[in-house]
């Protein structure tokens, strides 16, 4: 771990661990991001299985896309669910996602821009 001996080292710090969290950063300009939401509703509700279908088909498919594991968005009623934000829009967030969900959502949304079915209401402010 590293030695913060500043103010401005701790700022970088904590800069360093909001990007690993949340996706942010010039590395992840132009880019999708996709949040598996991946909380103990998540987990239980295959979670991680669409989590390495997505980065396995996207890694096929060649999309450049960063895969980020989070916590519980609160939708457990509708668990496993998924986060994506395609550059420059707003994040849409898809319930119950199975593999032909996530092949949907892969194809259709993160490829053309095509809004599908499974799409939930946002209730939720953006912390960042």
């Amino acid at each position: 771990m590293k030695t913060i001996k500043s103010p401005a080292d701790l700022r970088n710090f904590k800069e360093e661990i909001l990007a690993k969290m949340y996706g942010s950063g010039s590395a992840m300009k132009g880019k999708v991001r996709i949040r598996v939401h991946s909380g103990t509703s998540g987990l239980a509700s295959g979670a991680k299985e669409i989590l390495d279908f997505i980065v396995l088909e996207l890694e096929k498919r060649n999309i450049d896309a960063v895969v980020i594991k989070t916590g519980d968005l609160g939708y457990s009623f509708a668990e496993p669910t998924i986060e994506v934000t395609r550059p420059d829009e707003e994040p849409v967030v898809f319930g119950n996602v199975d593999k032909l969900k996530a092949d949907e959502i892969i194809e259709k949304y993160i490829k053309n821009g095509e809004y599908i079915d499974g799409i939930l209401p946002v209730n939720y402010k953006t912390i960042i």
